[in-house]
């Protein structure tokens, strides 16, 4: 497997794939049916999507190789009472061979005034958690994961120009705590296939 690929099963693990916010045990439940507004910021990704995935190549891999050609599908539906949006990424390769299965589920936390995303890479095993919100018009998320080769990574990611059926989304990281960062790492185009999905 190259390593670009290798790199794309790293990335998808990372994307902001939310934690469930922890209850503190003075904190008030909701009563039901008390979906706050700011849970409807990632209704952009209810439904199905179609993907073209950009994992970053250097050059010389490029030269010798050819960028990778990947696909996808990215489904999201509402779970847990409207409060959160569990949804699932497949990525595959030019010949349609599976590259990365990922699942992950978002909740706003209302405490803390931000999304938190809890996420799995079923075919490695991984886990990785990011939180975030929206910023004039993106979605901007902070997270931690680990690499292919198990060492610690931060990533940043940002959906961008979202539109009823399209969205960009780009993820950045970083391998020394944030002190510097790889930008573009990767990148996926999304076109809406179905305003719904289910799981």
């Amino acid at each position: 497997m190259n390593r670009a690929c290798i790199l794309v099963f790293s990335l998808v693990l990372m994307l902001p794939i939310v934690a469930l916010a922890q209850h503190s045990a003075d904190a008030p439940a909701p009563s039901p049916g008390a979906v706050p507004v700011e849970a409807k910021q990632f209704d952009f990704l209810l439904g199905q999507w179609e993907l073209q995935v950009h994992p970053k190549v250097s050059s010389l891999v490029a030269m010798i190789h050819g960028a990778p050609k990947l696909a996808g599908t990215w489904k999201a539906w509402r779970v847990l009472d409207g409060l959160g949006i569990e949804d699932e990424i497949r990525i595959v390769d030019g010949s349609g061979n599976p590259i990365s299965l990922t699942r992950a589920l978002r909740i706003y936390a209302k405490t803390d005034a931000r999304w938190k995303v809890s996420g799995v890479d079923a075919y490695r095993a991984r886990f990785s958690e990011a939180s975030g919100q929206l910023q004039g018009g993106e979605m901007r998320f902070e997270g931690h994961s680990t690499d292919a080769e198990g060492k610690p990574e931060i990533t940043r990611t940002r959906y961008y120009d979202i539109s009823a059926d399209s969205f960009h989304m780009q993820q950045d990281r970083s391998a020394d705590n944030g002190q510097t960062w790889e930008e573009g790492v990767l990148t996926i185009d999304a076109k809406r296939t179905a305003a719904s999905a289910t799981p």
